[in-house]
């Protein structure tokens, strides 16, 4: 885990406090993106994307087993992120720009 685009204005994602729900999160995400790093602070977990960083309840279900509420139980795990979020019933993206793709 390393930290080398935390401060690079492309890199966009979610900050996530640290536990078994924060790892499928992560698991997902990394599942449906390229190139993710994850920069490990002990309490907290920063994901870092470049430039749009996509995760979709789907892939979250699949790796918790169980149902996964949009964006309630996002919310309730996610005390930041960096970029631009777009939240739907199924799916979730941090993007660099205002502009959903």
């Amino acid at each position: 885990m390393i930290d080398r685009h935390q401060n690079d204005r492309h890199h966009v994602g979610p900050v996530l406090q640290a536990g078994p729900i924060a790892a499928a999160v992560i698991e997902a995400i990394r599942s449906l993106n390229a190139d993710v790093d994850v920069v490990d602070r002990g309490s907290y977990l920063r994901v870092l994307c470049r430039d749009r960083c996509v995760v979709s309840r789907a892939a979250i279900e699949e790796r918790l087993h169980r149902a996964f509420v949009l964006p309630g139980e996002l919310e309730q795990i996610m005390p930041s992120f960096k970029g631009f979020l777009h939240i739907t019933d199924d799916l979730v993206s941090w993007d660099r720009t205002q502009k959903a793709r």
